[in-house]
């Protein structure tokens, strides 16, 4: 299990404990958490689960592959270096203290 904080584009956070193998975007859909929509369910289809990931997490995460690099062209603002898809984040004890800032919005 890792707990991550998600903190939405106004600034609430929102820390929660997600179990390992789930996705940060399954991680945020069941605890309810508002600004990431995930409208294809995790088939790496859309941006809608785009996030901002803290610059001190952006080396320990894997490598974007090219399905996810080309979905984040399609997504609000993205950031060449820490925007992230969070269907493609799968949960492990490693990613324990993650922290993930959501877009103004989703597209």
């Amino acid at each position: 299990m890792a707990k991550i904080t998600y903190i939405e584009h106004g600034g609430t956070e929102h820390v929660v404990d997600v179990p390992n193998g789930l996705t940060v975007m399954e991680g945020a859909r069941d605890n309810g958490i508002p600004g990431i929509e995930a409208d294809c369910g995790g088939a790496c289809a859309c941006s809608t689960c785009h996030v901002y990931v803290a610059q001190e997490w952006v080396e320990k995460l894997p490598a974007k592959d090219d399905m996810e690099e080309d979905m984040l062209d399609f997504a609000y603002q993205p950031d060449p270096v820490r925007s992230r898809l969070t269907c493609q984040l799968k949960v492990t004890e490693a990613l324990d203290g993650l922290v993930v800032q959501m877009p103004e919005r989703q597209i």
